[in-house]
């Protein structure tokens, strides 16, 4: 089990020890979110979670202006275990793959299914993913598509669920999170919350008659 950590860098130190005596096995910890931070001391912020931290850490990179170098810093961490790599700089990524050791941290996809074929070309292994808590079964396809090199087959079931991901692009993003839960209360019936502002608490009435149409395409497709 990964626990999510953040906010200031005490506080994280702190949600680390206590995931620990949780039973957690990793932490994953957001970039610091500040419009005034500077790259390379974000990076920074993760090395010295990572020193004091009692378990591996996940970097979960999503901003923009890394280098190749800042990779290389979270790669080369003993205790950083994994980069979630956020960002649609597939240059950075693929340089950085190609410059960090191999039994370092291993690079994943953090954009989700719909960039998973781009990351993957570029050598990130995995991808996270907010369809497969409703949709498993297109999840497990893409990736075993992708583990067997077939991109084809990838890009093709990219291209069925799209619609429910672009759904979780709107509003900058916000939906996200938001698309999701309320995929996840319409297949079960089950009521799971609103989301936390400032990401979208709710989808509107004609957000969530689009989405409850997608989840029936999506459902009609598992089928065939």
């Amino acid at each position: 089990m990964t626990a999510a950590v953040g906010r200031s860098l005490r506080e994280a130190i702190g949600m680390a020890k206590a995931a620990k005596t949780m039973g957690a096995s990793a932490v994953m910890s957001h970039q610091p979110v500040d419009p005034f931070a500077a790259p390379a001391a974000q990076i920074d912020y993760f090395r010295r979670l990572a020193e004091t931290s009692p378990l591996p850490i996940v970097a979960y990179v999503r901003a923009d202006g890394f280098t190749v170098d800042d990779m290389l810093r979270l790669a080369g961490h003993p205790n950083i275990a994994g980069i979630k790599f956020a960002t649609t700089d597939i240059l950075l990524l693929s340089r950085s793959i190609t410059a960090s050791d191999p039994n370092h941290a291993l690079f994943v996809c953090g954009l989700a299914e719909s960039w998973a074929p781009s990351f993957a070309a570029a050598g990130a292994r995995g991808f996270t993913s907010g369809l497969v808590n409703v949709a498993p079964h297109f999840s497990l396809a893409v990736h075993a598509a992708l583990e067997a090199g077939d991109f084809a087959e990838a890009r093709r079931i990219v291209a069925i669920i799209e619609p429910f991901e672009r759904m979780r692009t709107k509003y900058r993003n916000g939906a996200n999170v938001t698309v999701v839960k309320e995929a996840f209360a319409l297949i079960t019936g089950l009521t799971v919350g609103e989301v936390r502002i400032p990401g979208l608490p709710r989808l509107d009435p004609e957000d969530r008659a689009q989405l409850a149409e997608v989840m029936r395409r999506l459902s009609a497709e598992a089928r065939q």
